[in-house]
């Protein structure tokens, strides 16, 4: 899908990750666990829910619903929102994103993304915010220092 795979295992050769909020109408809406992942199970852990098993990992994926974009690739190479939605199987353009419809407005690394949202690169540490309908949220921001990844 692509161009990207679904292999056995984790590509670490590229391994970045992006931070992605999708507001409607006010309210987050949650990035599942295990998109790119096909055939995952959530399974209970000591950190919550983690995407587990499955018959192969796309090198976009999702372990968890927090929001976190994981791109573990054999090849350096930047992707784009547009093919992580495209993994997912959900739409995404200017007038709506997955099931939700209206005019998008979206940002990046905190500054307004005038062009189409499915060009958005996914960078180190991006993060990213889509939004439809009112009220609009504050901006998110995301430290990265204190996590792992």
């Amino acid at each position: 899908m692509d161009g990207i795979s679904c292999g056995p295992t984790e590509q670490l050769l590229y391994h970045i990750h992006i931070h992605l909020e999708v507001w409607v109408d006010g309210r987050l809406y949650a990035i599942p666990a295990g998109v790119g992942i096909p055939g995952s199970q959530s399974v209970e852990t000591n950190v919550g829910p983690v995407a587990e098993g499955g018959r192969c990992l796309y090198w976009l994926h999702t372990h968890t619903a927090d929001g976190v974009i994981h791109v573990e690739s054999p090849l350096r190479r930047i992707y784009t929102l547009g093919n992580f939605f495209d993994v997912w199987h959900q739409s995404l353009s200017a007038g709506g994103v997955a099931s939700a419809t209206g005019k998008v407005t979206a940002f990046f690394n905190g500054k307004l993304w005038s062009k189409d949202p499915r060009l958005m690169p996914l960078i180190p540490h991006a993060v990213i915010q889509l939004e439809i309908g009112l009220p609009p949220p504050p901006l998110q921001t995301v430290d990265w220092s204190h996590s792992s990844l």
